[in-house]
C-alpha cells in the first residue's frame, strides 16, 4: 500500500491517464470515470507496477482498436462509433483486477505478493489476448468456428483465424514481459521469470479460447452480453493461474 503522498500522486496520475483516455476516444466519459475510480484503488493498495500494467493495456487496445479502423468501420466491425469502450467493457475488464488487490491487502497470507502479481497479470494477459484477437484478427478476411471449423463470417463470437490466434498469444506474451519488467523495476515480489512469464501467458491465451468457446455457446444464443463473456473467460485466466501456482507450491491453501 502506498504512502499518504504517493498515493495522492497515485490517484491523481490515475485520474489523468483516465482523462486522456477520454479525450482520446478511447473510453467513454462514464468508462473513463469507473476507470479512474477502480484504477485509483489499484494504485492505492497495489502500487504504481500494478497501474503501469493496466495503463499500458488500455493504451495497447486503443492502438490495436485504431488498427484499419476505416477498414474496420465500413465491414461494421468496429468497437463503438469511433472505437471508444463503455462502461460493460470497461468493468469486464478492471473489476476482477481490482478485486485481487483489494483481496490481496485483506488477507495477504492467503494471497502473498507473488501470487497476486502473477494473477493479476494472468487477467490483464487475458484482456490483451482478447483484444489482440479481436481487434487485428478479424482483418484477415476469414474465420473458422473455434467448435466445428465451419467457416464463418469475421467478427462473428466463436470465430478464430489463423492470425488472430497469432496475436491473441503475442498480447499474453507481451502482457507477461512487461509486467515482469515492471515488478522487477519496482522490487515487487514475483514467482520466477519462467514460472511468470510462461504461465501468465498460458493462462491469458488459454483464457481467450475460452471467451471464444463461450461466445458461440452462450453469447450468439443471447444468454451472455460480452461484458459478460468477457468477466467470465477473465475469471478462468484467474483460477488457471491459480491452479498453476498450486501446483508450482507457490500458492498454497
Amino acid at each position: 500500500m502506498l504512502g499518504l503522498w504517493e498515493a495522492v500522486v497515485g490517484v491523481a496520475v490515475t485520474i489523468v491517464l483516465a482523462a486522456v483516455a477520454t479525450i482520446g476516444r478511447s473510453l467513454t466519459p462514464a468508462a473513463g470515470a469507473v476507470a479512474a475510480a477502480f484504477g485509483s484503488i489499484i494504485v492505492v493498495l497495489g502500487g504504481f507496477p500494478y497501474l503501469g500494467i493496466l495503463a499500458l493495456f488500455v493504451l495497447a487496445s486503443a492502438l490495436a482498436t485504431r488498427f484499419h479502423f476505416d477498414e474496420k468501420s465500413r465491414r461494421s466491425l468496429q468497437e463503438g462509433t469511433h472505437g471508444e469502450r463503455g462502461i460493460p467493457n470497461v468493468l469486464a475488464h478492471i473489476f476482477l483486477p481490482t478485486a485481487l488487490v483489494l483481496y490481496a491487502t485483506i488477507d495477504p497470507t492467503h494471497l502473498p505478493p507473488p501470487a497476486l502479481s502473477f494473477l493479476y497479470t494472468a487477467a490483464i494477459a487475458f484482456g490483451a489476448s482478447d483484444t489482440f484477437a479481436s481487434e487485428l484478427g478479424v482483418l484477415s478476411g476469414s474465420a473458422r468456428s473455434i467448435l466445428t471449423g465451419r467457416p464463418v463470417p469475421p467478427g462473428t463470437n466463436g470465430g478464430i483465424s489463423g492470425q488472430g490466434e497469432f496475436f491473441a498469444l503475442i498480447g499474453a506474451w507481451t502482457t507477461a514481459v512487461v509486467a515482469l519488467a515492471l515488478f522487477l523495476l519496482f522490487s515487487t515480489p514475483t514467482p520466477g521469470g519462467v514460472l511468470f512469464i510462461a504461465g501468465a501467458t498460458g493462462a491469458g491465451f488459454a483464457a481467450c479460447q475460452i471467451d471464444s468457446v463461450l461466445g458461440e455457446t452462450l453469447e450468439n444464443r443471447g444468454y451472455l452480453t460480452k461484458g459478460s463473456t468477457n468477466f467470465l473467460a477473465m475469471a478462468c485466466a484467474i483460477l488457471i493461474g491459480v491452479a498453476v501456482l498450486s501446483g508450482t507450491g507457490v500458492l498454497v491453501w
